[in-house]
């Protein structure tokens, strides 16, 4: 190694440090500071205004071990992202094609906008008694509901991104005579991944939403179910744990489409702060 890669390297780990320690008091100093005072206000309003079965940090810290290894709630857990997984899989699928034709098609747009934007503004628990008159009170009304509360995010997303297309890239295409097909899925998705990805992110949070609105509505087995089972039976400490659980699923989700968005999508730059 010659001497001047020996002078260089030990340079880098002082930069490297500096940018750890930035991240550590811009991002993750605020985040710890403020659950920590979330957490002490909490648990301060319940000892002194609420009832000794309301769930406060400290009992439901004491729950959670408990809890993760009760067989009901493993199982319950496990058929509620199984759900979620199935129907998020279908609603990107379907959201993808039609969001793509959407985008390109200016008839197909003006047709069926207005009903994308509509169901998409409609409540999923008004949609649930419909549901559970055509699946029943089972398994396929959570599906339904999911797909449902899932698959408008990622039209209207797509859709967008498939609009924002350069049109430097089309006019590419077209003197190589490509056809639709292959501008559609070669040329207009990739660009639109951005648009994508964000969909995906709205969608995953309506679809873990769907999922347990229908376990709570048709009593479903289901980590839903679980919450309000336990809810009702005033074992808040263990319902809260249920709670903990899906909102450690939505920030689990976030991160990985982050990670994703980094390790796949190189040319796609996010102002790394807002991470």
């Amino acid at each position: 190694m010659s001497e001047t890669a020996l002078s260089v390297a030990p340079a880098a780990t002082p930069a490297k440090s500096s940018r750890l320690n930035a991240r550590f008091y811009d991002t993750f100093l605020p985040r710890l500071v403020v659950g920590v005072f979330i957490l002490t206000l909490w648990e301060v309003v319940v000892r002194l205004l609420a009832p000794a079965y309301v769930a406060k940090p400290s009992t439901v810290a004491m729950a959670i071990p408990k809890v993760i290894v009760d067989p009901a709630f493993l199982k319950a857990t496990g058929v509620t992202l199984a759900a979620v997984a199935e129907g998020l899989a279908v609603a990107l699928v379907l959201g993808t094609v039609i969001g793509l034709v959407m985008g390109r098609s200016a008839a197909l747009e003006r047709a069926i906008r207005h009903y994308v934007n509509g169901f998409y503004a409609i409540p999923m628990i008004v949609v649930l008694p419909l549901f559970s008159l055509w699946f029943g009170y089972s398994g396929a009304t959570r599906i339904a509901t999911i797909i449902f509360a899932a698959v408008f995010s990622i039209i209207i997303n797509v859709a967008d991104g498939a609009r924002a297309v350069p049109r430097d890239y089309l006019e590419v295409a077209r003197s190589f005579r490509s056809n639709r097909i292959n501008v559609l899925f070669g040329i207009v998705l990739p660009s639109s991944m951005p648009y994508l990805l964000a969909g995906i992110r709205l969608a995953a949070g309506r679809a873990l939403i769907g999922a347990v609105v229908a376990e709570f509505f048709i009593s479903v087995g289901g980590l839903g179910y679980f919450i309000l089972y336990n809810s009702r039976t005033y074992h808040h400490n263990e319902a809260f744990v249920g709670v903990l659980l899906l909102a450690a699923f939505g920030v689990g989700f976030e991160m990985l489409v982050a990670w994703v968005t980094r390790r796949f999508l190189p040319w796609y730059r996010r102002d790394e702060k807002a991470g």
